[in-house]
């Protein structure tokens, strides 16, 4: 028997090791130049099978694309280069309301006939209610009609050769337009509107227009592609999964050569003097037409890589602080009332528990994860030495800086700040155990604890993670802050709104100070709580929100109601101040507006999908909300618009291929792999030098 001193063993270690990883790397090497030269000689020989003047590449496998290239699906199984989207956007703000009009233009550069689909995104709170199609000079308009119905209409005209376009919502921030027999050399363009209320606060007035769908992380198992569901697939990236069953719907791919381009013109009638007028990340060109009205332009057309955001300011504080709009139609009366409550005089600090959630997946790489950061060191900083605290870090995993949140003493800081500095962006968005943890403490605590989660929401589970938020809150409350160029606003608004808290939005770093003293302003003064409204003598008021939230500091409140008949007047009643407070007000007068009845019927339809997801989803519950959108002309979950060229178009003989659109990358998103469920590469690799450095002791040991 040969034995080895302790010497011999460490340097043959050692020795072994060494071997080990560079065998590792030359086989590494090896198998990446095989897969290189695989690549392209494939790609060189797809190039040869793409037809003559054709404009789009022919890719067999999605493995030979490096991540965020765009493509779409065809029906032989590979895959095309898709063209880009040129969108114009109109929009009319009269006061608190706005009516816009998004045309997209679908070009077809191929020698076939082409089916496009895009997926895009519009204000979560819009109310989409009409249709065009364009075909040269011919329009066509759009009509609702129950999701199924609409989906089959689309589908025959299609069969058939006709021209049609169909759009459907996704999300209720989330759309997607389908366009049916575009000729060889062709283009249709699609004509939606939609209108949706101004945002108010702090006196400042506020429009956001979301131009690009931001790539959503996709939990769970995949389901089955069976006979049964595969006519329902979609044509983006991701598979369907147990926890998101349309994922293939709400992932379409990324355009990184040529960006969708979008020109965009505004006409701001405010109904007050202006003082001042801006664009958060645009430049505008700005013609002052009265003292009152402005006409706005982007320079050029830009990239919809991500939101438009406009801002403007009442001179010499002549901005409303309550304002009405009425409106008779089918025999009923609709108001909109917006009220902000009076300033709070501000008092003595009392503690609190704030605890930060923070987004550190792959999706906030670049510089939204810079952001984030940025913005909860600014939080550390605004936290009293009475005030407990805790930051919670998640991506495929999740991890808190305490176990339980600690006083804010200089030590517990400095560990803190240390946590974040060393904070870096990678892996999946497993957010649903980060919120989880965020609300388990708080459910028996009756003390101020407040959360404040910091992300670009960019997940395609929301129902679920709005279930835990109404499940689990207890007396804690929510405070979305969207990361970045294009967060989910559909996420942010609702999870605030469960949550009883607010959302605020960073799209650079020179706002981070900025939006975050706004909001520990409002986390140290909330205004008005426990709101009620109290109509005299008339039961027959139906009321949305029906379930207020507790207002901020600079916040109003926007109710819109329906009656046979609406009363004289309505009051309000709250705790302000922890002292009563109420305020009435007439509903007679105010400004007459066409947009009222649609904007109540979307605050219902809103509020009975609340109840559909909750209640286990009725049946019941589910043909209320298509009642409603049917007789207000409006897409929902349950309702589409399509619109059917009547004459055919597409000889039989024929073949209709099928393009997915790509959307573009948002701006400063830095991800290298689109947001999928992730998988444990770097441990498996690990594990395995692990295990051959084991089995090389092992083997020396038995020598």
């Amino acid at each position: 028997m040969t034995t080895i001193s302790t010497p011999n063993l460490s340097i043959n270690l050692r020795q072994g090791f060494m071997k080990c990883i560079t065998y590792s790397w030359l086989v590494g090497l090896a198998i990446n130049a095989g897969l290189m030269s695989l690549v392209i000689l494939s790609t060189a020989v797809q190039a040869n099978d793409v037809p003559p003047n054709t404009d789009l590449t022919r890719i067999e496998q999605l493995s030979e694309l490096e991540s965020g290239q765009l493509v779409f699906r065809q029906p032989q199984g590979h895959y095309l280069a898709s063209p880009t989207v040129d969108t114009n956007v109109e929009i009319d703000i009269s006061g608190l309301l706005a009516r816009v009009k998004v045309s997209q233009t679908f070009d077809n550069p191929t020698q076939d006939w082409q089916e496009g689909i895009y997926v895009f995104p519009l204000p979560e709170t819009a109310a989409v209610d009409r249709l065009w199609m364009k075909i040269g000079e011919r329009i066509i308009e759009g009509e609702i009609h129950p999701k199924k119905q609409a989906k089959k209409i689309y589908q025959q005209a299609k069969a058939s050769g006709k021209r049609a376009s169909l759009v459907e919502q996704q999300r209720p921030n989330m759309f997607t337009t389908s366009v049916a027999n575009i000729a060889p050399g062709d283009q249709i363009t699609v004509i939606i509107e939609y209108q949706q209320t101004v945002q108010q606060e702090q006196g400042e007035f506020k429009l956001r227009f979301p131009m690009v769908v931001g790539p959503r992380y996709i939990p769970g198992a995949a389901i089955s592609n069976s006979e049964e569901i595969s006519h329902f697939n979609g044509s983006g990236w991701a598979v369907n999964t147990d926890q998101v069953p349309d994922a293939s719907h709400i992932t379409p791919p990324m355009n990184n050569t040529q960006p969708n381009r979008l020109s965009l013109n505004v006409l701001l009638a405010a109904g007050f003097p202006l003082m001042d007028v801006s664009s958060s990340y645009h430049q505008l060109e700005e013609e002052k037409l009265t003292e009152d009205t402005r006409k706005l332009q982007l320079v050029g057309k830009v990239p919809a890589d991500r939101d438009f955001e406009l801002t403007w300011q009442a001179k010499d504080s002549n901005a409303p602080t309550a304002a009405l709009f009425t409106q008779n139609k089918n025999g009923k009366d609709y108001a909109l009332l917006m009220l902000t409550p009076p300033k709070q005089q501000l008092k003595k600090t009392v503690s609190r528990e704030l605890v930060f959630v923070i987004d550190t997946s792959g999706s906030m790489d670049g510089t939204s994860i810079k952001q984030a950061k940025k913005a909860l060191q600014y939080g550390l900083a605004k936290l009293k030495p009475q005030d407990k605290f805790n930051i919670i870090r998640f991506s495929d995993d999740v991890e808190s800086v305490f176990k339980h949140s600690r006083l804010a003493s200089r030590n517990n800081l400095d560990i803190a700040y240390d946590f974040v500095d060393w904070l870096r962006a990678d892996g999946g968005t497993e957010m649903l155990p980060a919120l989880s943890l965020a609300l388990a403490e708080g459910e028996e605590t009756h003390s101020l604890r407040q959360i404040v989660f910091l992300t670009d929401g960019s997940i395609g589970n929301e129902d679920e993670l709005f279930n835990e938020i109404k499940q689990h809150l207890g007396n804690s409350r929510l405070f979305t802050v969207g990361i970045g160029s294009a967060p989910n606003s559909h996420f942010m608004n609702r999870a605030a709104k469960y949550g009883r808290g607010t959302h605020s939005y960073i799209g650079e770093l020179t706002e981070v100070q900025e939006k975050m003293q706004t909001l520990f302003n409002k986390l140290a003064h909330p205004v008005l709580t426990d709101i009620t409204v109290d109509i005299a003598g008339n039961s027959g008021v139906e009321i949305w929100p029906q379930s207020i939230p507790d207002l901020y500091a600079g916040e109003p409140l926007m109710l819109v109601m329906k009656a046979k008949s609406l009363p004289t007047e309505i009051t309000i009643n709250g705790d302000f101040s922890q002292q009563a407070w109420n305020k009435t007000l007439t509903l007679h007068g105010g400004a007459k507006s066409e947009a009222v009845s649609v904007l109540w019927a979307r605050q219902k339809i809103e509020g009975l999908m609340d109840q559909y997801r909750t209640q286990g989803q009725p049946d019941s519950v589910k043909a209320d909300i298509t009642d409603i959108a049917m007789e207000h002309h409006l897409v929902s979950k349950f309702t589409s618009l399509v619109a059917v060229d009547k004459t055919p178009v597409r000889p039989v003989e024929k073949d209709l291929k099928t393009l997915a659109l790509a959307t573009n990358r948002p701006a400063g998103w830095n991800m290298g792999t689109l947001p999928q469920t992730a998988t444990p590469a770097m441990l498996q690799i690990l594990i395995g030098l692990l295990s051959l450095l084991s089995g090389l002791m092992l083997r020396r040991k038995q020598q």
